[in-house]
């Protein structure tokens, strides 16, 4: 079988157990909303990092160009400026480990998908080319309850975007959300939103593989749970910075800088 059709009879296969579960959820689905409606309540609303939305990271001329965008950890939750939070951590490593200036633009916002990224936030970004591209996506999709035919769709369309409008670019993509170590989610949620996690990532994993120049890194096997968040979902400033570190370094393993 080629690889096409073995990607193929995967996302049958996930479609498949997706919509098994959401059979077997229905009864409960009303419980389940009260209970997420509850834990929205009690954790509250981070703001927006605060300060430019660009800026640069690294010496030396030429620059290269970086975009971050995407959902709440790219606008920063967590984070007092965007300096702290994933744009301003991932290009600092970014510089170190390239040996060039980057010079960096990030466009997020809470709550979006890979579908409303699209629809709202390409339209923000400035008119140039990009050397490097990291997506910043993949939570909301999971608690929104995203299918996997629906992820998939979503995301080939925003990577192919985004090779519109930076052919050369190299395109990073950040994990779906570690889940099981969020200590703000109760059970059942956490179980249930984490299975969907696991199965995006799976997803993600099969349709990058192979594609030019766009690599996703794939779900973390343990997290700093003392260190990392600042709400018990968002991470906080150092655990940007452990974060981009982390991608960082795998994608290293991957890139010829």
């Amino acid at each position: 079988m080629t690889l096409n059709g073995d990607k193929t009879r995967s996302l049958a296969r996930w479609q498949a157990a997706y919509i098994t579960a959401a059979a077997f959820l229905l009864p409960v689905s009303p419980l389940l909303y009260l209970q997420g409606q509850y834990t929205r309540r009690k954790i509250g609303l981070l703001p927006d990092a605060g300060g430019e939305r660009r800026g640069s990271a690294g010496a030396g001329e030429p620059a290269a160009k970086l975009l971050v965008i995407g959902e709440s950890t790219v606008a920063g939750l967590g984070a007092r400026t965007h300096k702290e939070a994933m744009a301003g951590q991932f290009a600092l490593r970014l510089a170190a480990r390239t040996g060039r200036k980057i010079e960096w633009d990030v466009i997020g916002k809470n709550g979006v998908t890979a579908r409303r990224t699209i629809d709202e936030l390409v339209p923000q970004i400035p008119d140039k080319r990009f050397d490097y591209i990291l997506l910043g996506i993949g939570g909301n999709d999971v608690l929104k309850l995203s299918s996997p035919k629906k992820w998939r769709r979503d995301m080939l369309e925003l990577i192919a975007v985004m090779r519109r409008l930076s052919p050369d670019a190299v395109i990073f993509i950040s994990n779906c959300p570690m889940i099981k170590y969020s200590p703000a989610l109760p059970q059942p949620i956490k179980f249930l939103l984490w299975e969907l996690s696991k199965l995006h990532d799976r997803n993600i994993r099969a349709f990058t593989a192979g594609a030019d120049r766009v690599y996703y890194y794939p779900q973390p096997h343990s997290l700093n749970v003392e260190t990392f968040f600042a709400d018990g979902i968002h991470p906080s400033e150092s655990g940007y910075a452990e974060w981009a570190e982390a991608m960082i370094e795998y994608f290293g393993t991957k890139v010829s800088w």
